[in-house]
């Protein structure tokens, strides 16, 4: 039996339904190995389905040929047939949408949440996962390397963001991981900011989140950085040296059997020795793989146990209403019981520009 087939048949198993029956896009990808924006795999205890259109259906074929997956063109109704006669199928409860749902319950199946299944096989990486979020993390990297030396007063936001992405997709990259934040001056103090005509000026902070995707499997990384120095960014410079010192303190001491919530705390309790633990507004880290945000949560609300195989952030951040934002991020992964870094090219000190 070759791993892929192990690895559906355990899915299957763990889930417990008469047959598996999927839709979203990241999902058909995991169990297949083929990307596409539309179709359904049907997975019983015998065999794996993909259901695609004439769009995809040639593609698809000659992707999967030998690998266990059988080819059938078709849309709904052709995934319908191969449930026909099943009691209970396995839906995604938190990818699929409620006409769905009502559809197949009319259509007189029990339905049962299969996402538990999938999220556990998901969690741990296996040794081609790896590599392929190691592969979009050094894209990343080399990226942000070549755009810095382009960056210049006057520039916007989305100047900066727009020049990333496409030195991303020039390195290699199948697309972005999610829409690059580019905040300039006091806009970093949004976590989330939105990119947009803010130009850059001397003296400004530059955060970065960015990621790409290289086959599929996504990377994030985030630096903030200052634009030139002009003087007057004491305070910038010592939240900064804590944000740091929090970041570096999450790869020394996490470990495999830390919770989630254990794991966040190292960095929380740090930056509240410092009185800035209520200026990190998020959590420390989430994970990585197919999806931006997956498994494993590490969170003050986070339970899970982290084990080796698991991928996920290490970013720290605080942020000053108005004044300033400052977050440093890593992707990372278990390894031996100890965090391994996907990024080695790009410095995490405070870099003046």
């Amino acid at each position: 039996m070759d791993m892929l087939s192990e690895k559906l048949r355990t899915i299957y198993n763990e889930c417990g339904a008469d047959a598996l029956f999927l839709e979203r896009d990241f999902l058909r990808q995991y169990l297949t190995g083929f990307y596409s924006t539309d179709g359904y795999v049907v997975l019983d205890g015998e065999t794996c389905s993909f259901v695609a259109d004439l769009r995809y259906f040639e593609a698809a074929e000659r992707a999967l040929r030998g690998n266990g997956v059988t080819v059938i063109e078709g849309g709904y109704s052709k995934a319908l047939e191969l449930v026909n006669g099943k009691k209970t199928l396995g839906v995604a409860y938190p990818f699929t949408d409620a006409a769905r749902y009502l559809a197949l319950q009319k259509a007189g199946f029990a339905l049962v949440d299969c996402m538990p299944a999938l999220k556990h096989a998901m969690e741990i990486k296996s040794e081609e996962e790896i590599f392929r979020i190691q592969k979009a993390c050094e894209i990343a990297e080399d990226a942000l390397i070549s755009l810095l030396p382009e960056l210049k007063e006057g520039m916007t936001e989305t100047d900066a963001a727009a020049l990333l992405e496409y030195k991303m997709r020039a390195f290699g990259a199948g697309g972005v991981s999610f829409d690059t934040i580019v905040a300039f001056g006091a806009n970093g103090s949004v976590p989330h900011h939105e990119t947009g005509e803010t130009r850059l000026k001397f003296g400004d902070p530059v955060l970065i989140d960015f990621g790409c995707k290289w086959k599929g499997y996504c990377s994030d990384c985030t630096r903030t950085f200052l634009f030139g120095d002009d003087k007057k960014h004491e305070e910038f410079k010592k939240v900064y040296a804590e944000v740091y010192a929090a970041h570096e303190l999450v790869k020394e001491k996490l470990t495999a059997g830390m919770t989630g919530r254990e794991a966040d705390a190292i960095a929380r309790d740090h930056l509240a020795s410092k009185k800035l633990s209520e200026f990190f507004t998020h959590s420390l880290g989430h994970g990585i793989g197919l999806q931006i945000h997956e498994y494993p949560v590490l969170a003050p609300r986070g339970e899970e146990v982290l084990r080796d195989g698991m991928v996920f952030s290490d970013e720290p951040g605080v942020y000053l209403a108005g004044k300033l934002g400052i977050r440093i991020e890593d992707s990372v992964m278990l390894q031996q019981g100890k965090v391994v870094s996907f990024m080695t090219k790009t410095e995490r000190n405070l870099i003046i520009l």
